[in-house]
């Protein structure tokens, strides 16, 4: 088990987590916007693309229903689009884990704590770069979006991978994600740690405003957390930014 006690499950994102975030979402994004005569350089492309960073963590559906909130049909023609865009994309590029992602994995995976892998990314890409970055095999269990009826910041996900390991109690499990919908997923789950990282696309007030009990610049500083007993411990401030949310309801 880890040092904190009680944790035997970590949950992670993928993309701004574990593996480093080199923008290829949000071009899909851009590109699909694009598909449906929203084009760069206007102002109008400029709005659509502040919908779909601060939505960041959500499903490729529901950012692109928030971007086409009055035309359901451009919705649903855009997502086909993000959806070629993604797969070609990941397919082009190389796939580099963030810095001390491996070392922190297998070191969880040594202790005993379980560890989910969690994306909004369809089955085949998160298979991709699982196997790409070398994370594949001390993960116990990956998920994406179509494994439950609703994305982050709903604690669908969070939850699926408490009951696929077995966890007894929700406050057995740490989140640990690079968006703001990732963080609030795992806090309404009941998460007893939820960590945010400066590696993904949002800033520490975003992650704090969330519910991130901690927020990290990166996955590396994560074993500090859990060795020191999660966020009631007085955490470095060279390893951490501490946040104890109050008054958050689920």
């Amino acid at each position: 088990m880890t040092d904190t006690p009680g944790i035997t499950l970590a949950c992670f994102g993928l993309v701004g987590t574990l593996v480093t975030d080199d923008g290829a979402i949000e071009l899909a994004f851009a590109e699909a916007i694009a598909t449906q005569g929203v084009v760069s350089g206007t102002s109008a492309f400029a709005r659509s693309m502040a919908v779909v960073h601060r939505a960041r963590g959500q499903t490729p559906a529901d950012v692109l229903r928030a971007v086409f909130p009055d035309n359901q049909l451009r919705a649903q023609a855009a997502q086909l689009a993000f959806d070629r865009s993604l797969a070609g994309a990941v397919g082009r590029r190389a796939v580099a884990p963030v810095p001390g992602a491996r070392e922190v994995l297998a070191g969880l995976a040594e202790s005993g704590c379980r560890i989910c892998v969690m994306t909004i990314m369809p089955r085949r890409e998160l298979t991709v770069l699982l196997q790409a970055s070398g994370l594949r095999e001390v993960v116990n269990v990956a998920l994406c979006a179509d494994d439950v009826p609703r994305g982050c910041p709903f604690p669908d996900l969070a939850l699926a991978a408490m009951l696929r390991t077995g966890v007894r109690d929700v406050g057995e499990t740490a989140m640990v994600h690079g968006t703001a919908a990732g963080v609030e997923s795992g806090r309404r789950a009941g998460a007893s740690v939820v960590v945010g990282v400066l590696t993904g696309p949002h800033p520490a007030a975003r992650l704090q405003a969330a519910g991130a009990t901690h927020v990290l610049e990166s996955i590396a500083g994560l074993p500090d957390v859990l060795a020191l007993g999660g966020p009631s411990a007085a955490i470095p401030r060279r390893v951490l930014l501490e946040h104890r949310p109050t008054g958050l309801s689920g």
